[in-house]
């Protein structure tokens, strides 16, 4: 990332901190700024994040104090849809792969798909997904079985659901967190 487009991305992400302050109550921007700009992986995962419509925003902290940034787009992130949940699906497909995987893209991008506690937690902060719905990380014993999960909010409501992996659709994609 060169020098214009590492500013032009902390503007963006400025500018959309600054309209969203319920999100991160009690987190400065100069805080925010001097992490990332120590960190340029970190730009460089959220340029990942924010090209592909996922408009990463600091939603807290975790416990060692690190800033958590989550994609905060209305709706599943538009580039990074119609997949299905890891390599192992995609491979396994017959017909109709898709080009990437849930997985393999937040790998790519340096970023870790959404637990459904923090999906949850996200849905504290706003309403998402309410046309689209989200792969979540899925427990291992899940997998082992073929299944996957992803989330969504209808009806005023939060749900957990699960489908096999190999399944995709133009409306599932998934959300990333990343901690800096």
């Amino acid at each position: 990332m060169n020098g214009k487009e590492r500013e032009e991305l902390l503007r963006v992400l400025k500018a959309r901190f600054d309209k969203h302050m319920p999100r991160h109550k009690g987190i400065a921007w100069a805080d925010v700024q001097t992490r990332l700009e120590a960190r340029p992986a970190a730009l460089t995962s959220l340029q990942a994040m924010e090209a592909s419509g996922g408009e990463p925003d600091v939603i807290g902290r975790d416990k060692a104090g690190a800033l958590t940034f989550c994609d905060c787009a209305a709706e599943s992130p538009i580039g990074r849809r119609s997949t299905c949940y890891d390599k192992a699906a995609r491979d396994a497909r017959k017909e109709n792969k898709p080009p990437s995987s849930a997985a393999e893209m937040a790998d790519a991008m340096g970023i870790a798909l959404l637990t459904e506690e923090q999906y949850r937690a996200l849905q504290t902060l706003g309403e998402f997904d309410l046309k689209t719905s989200s792969w979540i990380n899925t427990p291992a014993d899940v997998r082992a079985l073929g299944g996957a999960l992803f989330c969504d909010r209808r009806y005023g409501q939060v749900f957990t659901y699960h489908n096999g992996v190999q399944s995709y659709y133009a409306s599932r994609g998934f959300r990333g967190t990343l901690q800096v």
